[in-house]
């Protein structure tokens, strides 16, 4: 009798495919600079292109002049919320300081920094109440940063927007320069954009978004300005500061006064506000940063202190 052998059937192996993992866009800022927009955006626009996104953003806390951060991830697969440390594809800051404070997450070498170079001085940081004082904001200017991060980009968004009529666009124009470094189609952009800003709006937020995308073909490396990060003058020179309020924007909400560092402002019997205290005025810039209604323009010029008439010296701007 012989005897057969069976063959064992082989275990078929399935070769893993490797998934790509996810892009990852920090997005921060403050309070009313449309953080959260702009992320909801970006989600908006991954999610048509079939792709999985997680967003998870901190702003609860957040009124206008807070911190905001919002983490974006989208690929074929995402599984976590959050960015880890170091990890950051993209850093898009809203505002300069707070695009400095969380350059620990963009991945080293090769991560791109987006940062508007607006400043928005917190009151604590106005702790030496001198004129001219030094404030404590971050003083690193826009070289010192380019040095370290080889992709940066560091326009004035603010400057361009308020060029075009409408100084809230700003984060529009930075939407419009990282479109010039994602590969999401240009059309997208905008048809996503329409769906999100307020329809009497949307021809300047076209507009800004375009300004965005041709100040990256200005020059074929980022350019950079460091007039918005520059310390405070120097000694020869004198502030003068001049407070603007537009009193028909003024709504009263008493912000600007509680906040003041000098207690300059004061509300009238009309309960507008206005500057009572011009001598003490130091220029901080905190009541028209804190202003929802965008009715206080501070002017801050300077005056070299030797000459005899600031009129005969003229002005130079800050």
């Amino acid at each position: 009798m012989s005897s057969a052998t069976t063959a064992k059937p082989k275990k078929t192996v399935q070769k893993q495919t490797a998934v790509k993992g996810p892009t990852n866009v920090l997005i921060v800022g403050v309070g009313g600079q449309g953080v959260i927009m702009v992320s909801k955006i970006l989600a908006r626009l991954s999610q048509l292109q079939g792709l999985q996104v997680k967003q998870s953003e901190v702003h609860g806390m957040a009124k206008r002049g807070g911190s905001v951060f919002s983490h974006i991830r989208f690929g074929e697969e995402v599984w976590s919320p959050t960015i880890p440390m170091g990890e950051a594809d993209v850093v898009l800051g809203l505002e300069w300081a707070e695009g400095l404070r969380w350059l620990r997450y963009l991945k080293p070498g090769v991560g791109t920094f987006i940062s508007d170079t607006k400043r928005i001085v917190p009151p604590f940081s106005c702790r030496d109440r001198r004129h001219d004082a030094r404030h404590g904001y971050a003083h690193h200017t826009i070289a010192e940063i380019v040095a370290q991060v080889p992709s940066a980009y560091a326009p004035d968004a603010t400057g361009m927007a308020t060029e075009l009529g409408n100084e809230r666009v700003a984060n529009t124009i930075l939407l419009g320069l990282l479109s010039t470094v994602m590969d999401f189609p240009v059309e997208s952009w905008r048809e996503v954009l329409a769906e999100f800003v307020p329809p009497k709006t949307l021809d300047t937020n076209l507009k800004a978004f375009e300004a965005g995308r041709a100040w990256t073909k200005q020059d074929h490396k980022p350019l950079v300005d460091d007039a918005a990060t520059q310390a405070a003058p120097e000694p020869l020179l004198k502030r003068e500061v001049k407070l603007e309020i537009t009193e028909s924007w003024c709504k009263s909400c008493d912000i600007c006064v509680k906040m003041c560092p000098e207690r300059c402002l004061a509300l009238n019997d009309h309960q507008i506000v206005e500057l009572v205290k011009p001598e003490a005025c130091t220029g901080c810039r905190v009541c028209e940063w804190l202003c929802p209604d965008f009715a206080i323009a501070v002017h801050v010029s300077t005056v070299p202190i030797n000459t005899i008439s600031a009129e005969a010296a003229g002005e130079v701007q800050a």
